[in-house]
């Protein structure tokens, strides 16, 4: 018998609304990676796009336990001779708490053009309002995922 391989047309793409209200960085990215990568459906192949859309909002108010707060840093640089930037996680996440949300989830995804196109269909809003709900995204029910990890 022959291994059953989807064709890219045969997987559907739903809509997943997460609220990260309360709920640690890092779990948080690892269910959303999940889902982006589709590994929550049977149809889930490791070299095709099987992942669904995924909304993040109130990503303002994501947590981050320990002491990570003042020890992690941000960095990336510019190419230049002394290019490098440090953004500490608490002026991240004062300043731009959708960057630092994107970051978590993007080191979750495989770094291939795959990855990169996973990449794509998330969305990330600091506030609780986002401009998909025509697509009539469901309830992704993080904190009860995250838990049972």
């Amino acid at each position: 018998m022959r291994t059953y391989v989807p064709s890219p047309d045969e997987i559907p793409h739903g809509w997943w609304v997460a609220d990260a209200a309360g709920i640690p960085l890092g779990r948080l990215a690892s269910v959303v990676a999940a889902i982006l990568r589709g590994k929550n459906k049977p149809q889930f192949t490791p070299f095709l796009d099987a992942g669904d859309f995924v909304v993040v909002v109130n990503a303002d108010k994501v947590v981050l336990t320990g002491r990570k707060l003042d020890q992690k840093i941000y960095r990336r640089h510019s190419g230049y001779p002394g290019g490098l930037k440090e953004i500490p996680a608490r002026k991240m996440l004062a300043e731009r708490p959708e960057r630092a949300v994107e970051l978590a989830i993007k080191g979750m995804l495989p770094k291939n053009r795959l990855g990169r196109k996973m990449f794509t269909k998330l969305k990330v809003y600091s506030g609780a309002e986002h401009p998909h709900q025509a697509q009539q995204p469901k309830t992704l029910a993080v904190a009860e995922l995250a838990g049972a990890r």
